[in-house]
């Protein structure tokens, strides 16, 4: 079955976060995912807090910007979150929006090295394994974890373009696609992830997480073309409608690939509490 989730955005403020998990946790969501987008909040404190306020809900960070981070940093952190919280904190990392990166100076001249230098030595550091590493960015001297996580947590990462998706395929364990992608695009997509892993020689599980922008109730297209604007972006794919419109795109996200459709809420959406309510009790029964 289809995991079914709903989006924190970081347009509302960190204090609200309390609210809107709890209230997911209550109404039996299964996933809140979060970003740590420039220059608004911090995915780890977020994450953590979340976790700690909730008891069943599985909360996801999507993505923390690897440039941003240093992988023994980032290992430090996904471990202290396996071991205190178990299956319910998922990882997922991404090269990060490039404007933002060069805005702090961590721009990487080669986002797909780093994004394979990091996620390697990040997934052998989370497995207890002591690693010493000269790559392009990634330079690791005799380092391991003095707490690894209990049970390995697997690692998501973010990608659009074919030679990401190819990389994450083979490198990562979930893949993570941008709100905006299509059914016919998550296709592609799996297609070209399945690419990646034949050529690493996997055979084990690997999910497929999308984003897909939602809105319901009076003026909901109309809501979500402003968001287009104010964001300078057109042609996004959106569900605008009921629950049963918005549950019938959830299963063609499923039918073409997707394991788990994290609904995304507009930016200005003011009762993010009622949201999580709304796709918990009125979407989820009509999605198998």
């Amino acid at each position: 079955m289809t995991s079914l989730g709903a989006v924190f955005t970081p347009f509302n403020p960190p204090e609200r976060l309390r609210s809107v998990a709890r209230a997911a946790d209550a109404a039996g969501l299964e996933q809140l995912w979060l970003w740590e987008d420039c220059f608004r909040e911090g995915g780890v404190s977020n994450m953590a807090a979340a976790l700690a306020w909730t008891e069943n809900l599985r909360v996801g960070v999507g993505v923390f910007p690897v440039p941003l981070r240093n992988v023994a940093l980032t290992a430090m952190e996904a471990s202290s979150l396996s071991r205190m919280f178990g299956d319910r904190a998922i990882i997922g990392i991404g090269h990060g929006v490039v404007n933002w990166m060069d805005q702090v100076g961590a721009k990487a001249a080669s986002p797909l090295t780093l994004l394979r230098e990091y996620t390697t030595a990040l997934r052998t550091l989370l497995r207890g394994e002591r690693v010493t590493v000269a790559g392009k960015y990634v330079k690791l001297d005799d380092v391991a974890l003095d707490w690894p996580p209990l049970r390995v947590p697997p690692i998501h990462a973010a990608a659009t373009g074919p030679k990401t998706l190819r990389l994450v395929g083979e490198v990562a364990d979930g893949t993570i696609l941008t709100g905006g992608t299509r059914p016919d695009e998550v296709r592609k997509a799996v297609a070209l992830i399945n690419e990646g892993r034949t050529v690493a020689g996997r055979t084990d599980a690997h999910e497929i997480t999308v984003y897909l922008p939602v809105a319901t109730g009076p003026n909901a297209a109309e809501r979500l073309r402003a968001q287009e604007e104010y964001f300078g972006e057109t042609d996004l794919f959106s569900v605008a409608g009921d629950a049963g419109a918005i549950a019938d795109m959830v299963t063609e996200f499923a039918e073409a690939g997707a394991t788990s459709v994290i609904l995304q809420p507009t930016a200005d959406e003011t009762d993010p509490e009622s949201f999580v309510r709304f796709v918990t009790e009125k979407i989820r029964p009509l999605v198998d």
